[in-house]
């Protein structure tokens, strides 16, 4: 088995990574907004005529219930592009997305992506990966509802919005830090559970000395052990 993080499909890169030309194109045809911290982007029921590249910041998607829970499906990080599956075929957006911080977005219309889906083929593969990626991630949420504990379901959920962090991990296991802007209420909406059950287990990984938490901020003090929780 190699690195433990190459399992960790969950999590992507820059969507254009790689693909310079590419960006330029989208960025040339895309409106680049400052918006402000608990902004909504788009709301349920909108129009899917618009994508987005996240520059900066971080943007949660969720979907509010009948019942007043509001279950968040995703958590936007920088380099992520999202509002792609309405967009694709121009129907009402299903979730809300809301920003958890102050963001630089790029906004570009359904009839400007679709001119960059033309021009260039590998965009297209990527989008269709993208979204194939995402499927598979909803499954694992799923199976993870039905199959694994809280404290598991909370310790790959950490790992998950550490990644790009992680993925720098050095063999030594030292200690990662990375910025959350998440709540606890947040994060018990992203793992099934309700926010006392998230504090007592974060209580319970820090007594274990697997993580250290602050109001900006998460260190997981043994990446390794953490991870081998995850996969074994």
């Amino acid at each position: 088995m190699g690195h433990p993080l190459e399992l960790w499909h969950l999590s992507e890169q820059d969507f254009f990574l790689g693909l310079p030309n590419e960006k330029l194109a989208f960025l040339s045809l895309a409106v680049k907004r400052e918006v402000k911290k608990n902004s909504i982007i788009f709301a349920e029921g909108d129009r899917g005529d618009y994508c987005y590249y996240l520059e900066t910041g971080s943007v949660k998607v969720f979907r509010a219930t009948m019942v007043g829970k509001e279950p968040i499906f995703w958590v936007r990080k920088p380099g992520d592009l999202f509002g792609l599956a309405e967009v694709i075929d121009g129907k009402e957006r299903i979730c809300t997305a809301q920003t958890l911080s102050p963001c630089f977005i790029y906004e570009i219309h359904r009839a400007d992506f679709e001119k960059i889906l033309a021009r260039y083929p590998t965009v297209s593969r990527k989008v269709v990966a993208v979204l194939g990626r995402r499927l598979r991630y909803l499954c694992e949420q799923v199976e993870n509802l039905m199959v694994w504990d809280v404290t598991s379901r909370l310790s790959r959920l950490l790992v998950y919005l550490g990644f790009n962090h992680l993925m720098n991990l050095n063999p030594n296991d030292e200690p990662v830090s990375f910025p959350v802007s998440l709540t606890q209420e947040d994060l018990a909406a992203m793992t099934g559970s309700c926010q006392q059950t998230v504090s007592e287990t974060l209580k319970k990984l820090q007594q274990e000395g697997l993580v250290r938490v602050s109001k900006k901020e998460i260190t997981i003090v043994k990446p390794l052990e953490l991870l081998k929780r995850i996969y074994h």
